[in-house]
């Protein structure tokens, strides 16, 4: 019997079905990826609502958020955590006062006067201070800033709000002058040519019409200020003396106060598990979460609104012109003498009217070089400290050795490799689920209401507060699963926490290949999966490695999330699996500024090490985004 041969019709069929069972089920496996941030922020509220809700029913809502007084272990306990928000309000009010004004000033000066070759020197000074682990800045703060601060106002103790707002603020100048610059370069060009154009200086176009244009990205960038402040936790134990009071009068800046975050990593090591003060704290952490969540919505609210005019603007739309519109009457009285009258102007520029323009322009330039020096200085002073203090007590032996008599001598080998651990596992944890939710978000969906939520999730995740991370950790991970204090729980909290990070930036990667690439390569009849792997990925690649490269030295440099989930001070071996403690150099660090007296010389060694495997990591995205940009570029 002769053999039957499959008809060609049957076998084009088969294929095109076969084909399309492999696209579903690659969108499904970018869709359970993407999922995963919702599925986080959810867990997270779950377990922090589930844990905090019994204070909150046992001493009332009220009671706990009006209550004066914070003495858990007192008899009776009193769990007010008025003081708390009070200190937390007051050292970011402290913090914004200096951040604020010298970031937008900075950012005036990179995006408007510095030339080319001082702009790519400014800018990733600045970002590297963004670069510095908050241990670091806590370190520096405790040793120098309150030395400074209790020597120059003679009082006991330099542990302060002050010496607080002023570690805040410099930790959250990186923010406000990084979102603040791409809002004034957002700004049409025209509308700086049009005001130069009326006979306007160079400052009455800033002041007048790029300030304005770019007011609600500005608005945004104080905001995302704000929620970097509020969120600390390590800096902020080590200097501000952790108090919890109100300070009298409430002004009294060299008060020492005590913040949310500050109580959270301070007691959670002391609480027994379903106390009252373990439910207090994470009646704490609600609170905390609650803070930063309504601002993180702020800010992406003023962002989504900024993002309408500023498309308008690229595409000429007359709506986006309203900023320039409202300009135009002070700088035609600028420029032809209208008579003051005819342009109503506020008091303070009525006065400046018996200033000349010039004069005003080179008293306003000078204070934008002067507060960019400023912002330098501190990166300088905070540089030459660790570095000229730490290079002594490098040698082979403190690199590879552990640690002995509680830190004072030995080293911190194990340290190194601990961090290089956890910082690996959480990479191979979140790397994977971040670039899958990347490619889902942007290659598979076009907007919609899944989208915004998966969006929304990851959003809401990447303004947690690192300590709420810790917590996380600790309820559901170490206690819940019953995994302990340990390596895995560890690296999957540290994975979480970096996982915004890298959707944000696959995403962004993603968004700089042209449509017509997809498009030509679904014209030759490949499929969307394949125009995905082997046209748009390729490309996007060297994003994709800054984003990474970026999460790396996050990671490496957090000490909250890890605080109660994988850490232990002192260990000489190395962990035999995934189950047992590691050590890692952000909590060594910690310990040895805070607990071990006369141990100096290895502090500043800690601090140096692993400022330089941070710095390191960060000089390399910075490297790598730039090596790659223009051909990036199509």
């Amino acid at each position: 019997m002769p053999e039957v041969l499959p008809q060609p019709g049957r076998l084009s069929s088969l294929w095109k079905r076969t084909r399309r069972i492999r696209e579903r089920a690659v969108r499904t496996v970018w869709f359970c990826t993407a999922i995963v941030a919702v599925v986080a922020i959810f867990f997270i509220l779950v377990f922090l609502v589930r844990n905090g809700y019994p204070i909150f029913a046992e001493v009332g809502v009220r009671a706990f958020l009006a209550g004066d007084t914070w003495n858990p272990t007192g008899t009776p306990p009193a769990y007010g955590i008025l003081p708390l928000i009070a200190g937390t309000l007051l050292v970011t009010l402290g913090a914004m006062a200096i951040a604020v004004p010298l970031g937008i000033a900075v950012a005036v000066f990179i995006a408007e006067l510095a030339p080319p070759r001082l702009r790519g020197v400014v800018k990733p000074a600045v970002e590297l201070l963004a670069g510095i682990p908050s241990v670091v800045y806590g370190f520096f703060g405790l040793v120098i800033l309150t030395d400074w601060i209790r020597i120059s106002f003679e009082i006991p103790s330099g542990e302060t709000w002050l010496a607080g707002s002023i570690l805040l603020g410099i930790m959250a100048l990186p923010t406000i002058v990084s979102v603040s610059e791409d809002a004034i370069a957002a700004v049409p060009r025209g509308y700086r040519e049009g005001s130069l154009a009326l006979g306007a200086t160079h400052w009455q176009t800033i002041a007048g019409v790029v300030i304005p244009g770019a007011l609600s990205g500005i608005t945004a960038a104080i905001i995302l200020g704000v929620g970097r402040a509020i969120g600390e936790t390590m800096a902020v134990i080590m200097v501000v003396g952790n108090a919890a009071v109100i300070p009298e009068p409430l002004w009294n800046v060299l008060s020492p106060v005590r913040t949310l975050t500050g109580t959270l990593g301070i007691e959670m090591g002391e609480a027994a598990a379903g106390s009252t003060h373990y439910h207090a704290l994470f009646g704490v952490a609600v609170v905390l979460l609650a803070i930063t969540l309504a601002v993180n919505l702020i800010a992406r609210y003023v962002l989504l609104r900024l993002g309408g005019p500023a498309r308008r603007a690229r595409r000429g739309h007359s709506g986006a012109a309203k900023p320039f519109a409202r300009a135009v009457p002070g700088l035609l009285a600028a420029a032809t003498g209208i008579p003051a009258a005819a342009v109503p102007l506020p008091g303070a520029a009525r006065a400046g009217r018996r200033v000349s323009p010039k004069t005003r322009q080179k008293i306003a330039f000078w204070l934008m070089y002067a507060s960019t020096g400023i912002v330098l200085l501190f990166l300088g002073v905070i540089l030459f400290d660790i570095v000229s203090n730490g290079l002594p007590a490098l040698s082979w032996e403190f690199l590879t050795a552990p640690p002995r008599d509680l830190g004072r001598a030995g080293g911190i080998g194990p340290a190194i490799l601990g961090t290089i651990y956890l910082v690996g596992g959480a990479i191979l944890f979140a790397l994977p689920i971040g670039i899958g939710a990347a490619i889902y978000l942007h290659e598979y969906t076009r907007g919609g209401r899944v989208a915004g939520i998966i969006r929304a999730g990851a959003d809401l995740l990447n303004g947690t507060p690192s300590i709420v991370f810790g917590l996380f950790g600790f309820a559901f991970l170490v206690l819940y699963l019953n995994l302990g204090v340990s390596l895995l729980a560890g690296l999957v909290t540290l994975g979480l926490m970096i996982l915004p990070t890298i959707i944000r930036t696959t995403e962004e990667a993603l968004a700089s290949i042209p449509a017509g690439v997809r498009e030509g390569s679904l014209a030759l009849g490949a499929t969307h999966w394949q125009t995905i792997w082997r046209v748009v990925l390729p490309p996007a690649v060297p994003g994709i490695l800054t984003g990474t490269i970026l999460s790396i030295g996050r990671a490496a440099g957090e000490t909250a999330p890890i605080l109660f989930t994988a850490v232990v001070f002192s260990r000489r071996l190395l962990p035999g699996s995934v189950m047992e403690p590691v050590m890692a150099l952000p909590y060594h660090l910690f310990i040895l500024a805070t607990n071990v007296p006369g141990a100096r010389e290895n502090q500043y060694g800690t601090a140096l090490v692993l400022l330089a495997l941070v710095t390191a990591v960060y000089l390399v995205a910075i490297f790598v985004r730039s090596r790659y940009r223009s051909s990036a570029r199509w």
